[in-house]
């Protein structure tokens, strides 16, 4: 079968391989450091490593600042953001129960010895702590979590939507939660029906935007979009959901909104190799009315038969969120998303009702991929236009220009 060619409009600056541990997570920051360097954070998928700090001041040389370990090899990080000097990472246990599992809390003002300041305890009986968080008011983290008093009626939903605020960060302190009604042990609504490929009823990426703080943007993985009043922190209030799996299936992962536009960008996750879960796709959805979300189009993407048996995952993923924090690319017409062995990939959703592909990168096989492919996972774009992407499992961080 012929192979599409490897790249259009998009060129590799660099690539590191981060001192070998190239097994990057979902958490990308940028950090404009007062001693004038910009320094990229990133979270590990798993272990032996937490995090790592790379120099991108010129985005040619990246050179790795500092690496560190995580407590043990039964966790990941995953996922991290950051405000000015205030570092926040996501613990996830292998299993329930085990420690430490939450959110840390690190004061990275050198950042070449991040200095620990708290520990936000998730741990529980039900909990496997924090997979995924957002952080851009440095005020409160949004997260998707377990609770020690949470008890899911499945044990795939054992995460929920938890508010924390940090304003004194050496205290962290829950304001609020929220959760799919039916999810849990005692509620008074009936169990949710279980989708083929079972991914759970849990949020994935937990967004708010200072623009409309008063709402939280939700990729529920089996539960879909959901859109949650949050003007009373302490009792967070169902906006809108939808769910269009089934028939598609499942694992809704980010919500981007374009606000100026009325628009939401919602991109699914690959979870199975060979396309097992195709289609996973990035969404183009009417939010004028939030109450009643009408998808229009999805962003064009070669067709599953191309990468399917490449190798590893083919599908969306990750997408640039727009992040509104200095050092970040901010665009209502450009989406920038990862698809695995599909690269990195641009679209250009000026006509909503027809979505354009302008640039893309797939990246060779990195040495030792047990997938034998790129499994581009995450990605971020700063201010300069410089795309920052890292591989899933053995290839690091890869450094692009962008020609839209």
């Amino acid at each position: 079968m012929k192979r599409e060619r490897r790249s259009r409009n998009m060129r590799l600056m660099a690539h590191h391989s981060l001192n070998g541990f190239g097994n990057m997570g979902e958490g990308m920051a940028i950090q404009l450091a007062k001693d004038g360097r910009r320094v990229l954070w990133l979270a590990h998928e798993s272990a032996p490593k937490n995090i790592t700090a790379v120099d991108v001041t010129d985005p040619r040389k990246p050179s790795v600042v500092v690496q560190t370990n995580l407590p043990h090899d039964q966790m990941r990080s995953n996922s991290l953001d950051l405000v000015d000097d205030l570092l926040v990472v996501a613990y996830q246990t292998s299993l329930p129960g085990m420690t430490p599992a939450g959110i840390e809390i690190l004061n990275v003002s050198d950042p070449s010895a991040p200095r620990s300041i708290a520990m936000f305890d998730a741990s529980g009986p039900h909990s496997r702590g924090a997979h995924h968080l957002w952080f851009v008011d440095g005020e409160y983290i949004h997260t998707s979590c377990g609770a020690p008093d949470f008890t899911p009626r499945n044990g795939k939903d054992d995460q929920i939507y938890r508010i924390i605020d940090v304003r004194q960060p050496t205290k962290p302190t829950e304001v609020g939660r929220w959760w799919l009604p039916g999810t849990r042990d005692s509620d008074p609504e009936p169990p949710l029906p279980r989708h083929p490929h079972d991914m759970g009823y849990r949020p994935h990426n937990t967004n708010v935007y200072p623009r409309r703080s008063d709402r939280a943007y939700l990729g529920y993985i089996d539960g879909g979009v959901v859109i949650l009043d949050i003007s009373d922190k302490a009792r967070p209030r169902l906006v809108s959901r939808w769910d269009y799996h089934p028939p598609f299936p499942g694992f809704t992962h980010t919500v981007l909104p374009l606000f100026d536009r009325n628009l939401l960008i919602v991109s699914d996750e690959s979870v199975m190799n060979g396309g097992k879960d195709w289609p996973k796709l990035v969404w183009v959805v009417d939010a004028r009315e939030e109450t009643n979300l009408v998808p229009l189009s999805t962003c064009p993407m070669p067709p599953v038969e191309s990468f399917a048996a490449r190798g590893g995952r083919y599908g969306a993923h990750n997408l640039h969120e727009n992040r509104p924090a200095p050092g970040s690319w901010i665009s209502e017409t450009i989406v920038v998303g990862t698809f695995f062995n599909g690269g990195v990939r641009a679209y250009d959703v000026s006509n909503p009702f027809r979505p354009e592909e302008v640039a893309y990168f797939v990246p060779p096989a990195p040495r030792r991929s047990p997938a034998g492919e790129i499994q581009l996972n995450d990605v971020f774009v700063d201010e300069r236009g410089v795309v920052y992407s890292v591989d899933r499992l053995t290839g690091g961080l890869y450094v692009f220009e962008m020609t839209v």
